[in-house]
């Protein structure tokens, strides 16, 4: 359960209908559970949804950029990022196969070496904050300096937003399987 309610358009007042406005046309409806939560703070779920979008408008690829934030998603066990990144890694142009083996991305024959290089550095960066000079290196020798940039600002935002789900403890909502669920 939440340690937050998620506020829904009937719970704003007429000031903030305009940022539901906006939630609906950005993102999928229903409305996603984060953003129901972060409406008990719109000035910040505004600016939260403008830096999301400038760096989904960046140079870097699609595909990669949604590979880096499934990494985030498999190192931090949070299954609400992993779930809600794979429709998004599918339309990026990964694969069922792809997205299936980001937790072992390090083994999987399904990835080139700029994907390994990005998600390796993911990885470390999530785990450690800081990377080695190597990952940085192996990832930087692939990529162009403005798109290093801005996945250094992706990698950084999908971790903060894993930790604000796990702090606030948003609910995976119920249509969406949970991929670290024992069976």
């Amino acid at each position: 359960m939440a340690r937050v309610p998620y506020l829904r358009r009937e719970d704003a007042d007429e000031a903030n209908k305009p940022l539901y406005d906006r939630l609906e046309a950005e993102r999928k409806v229903p409305t996603a559970n984060i953003f129901l939560a972060l409406c008990n703070a719109p000035a910040q779920l505004d600016g939260f949804l403008t830096y999301a979008n400038s760096l989904r408008a960046s140079e870097l690829s699609p595909a990669l950029r949604e590979l880096a934030i499934l990494t985030v998603g498999h190192v931090t066990r949070s299954a609400y990022e992993v779930v809600h990144h794979r429709s998004h890694g599918l339309k990026a142009g990964l694969t069922e196969e792809q997205i299936a083996a980001v937790g072992d991305f390090e083994t999987a024959d399904v990835f080139d070496e700029t994907e390994k290089a990005v998600m390796r550095l993911a990885k470390e960066s999530t785990l450690q904050v800081d990377v080695s000079e190597e990952t940085w290196r192996t990832a930087a020798e692939r990529l162009p300096q403005k798109q290093m940039v801005e996945l250094a600002l992706s990698i950084a935002w999908y971790n903060s937003g894993v930790r604000i789900m796990g702090m606030l403890d948003v609910d995976l909502e119920e249509n969406y399987p949970n991929p670290f669920a024992k069976p």
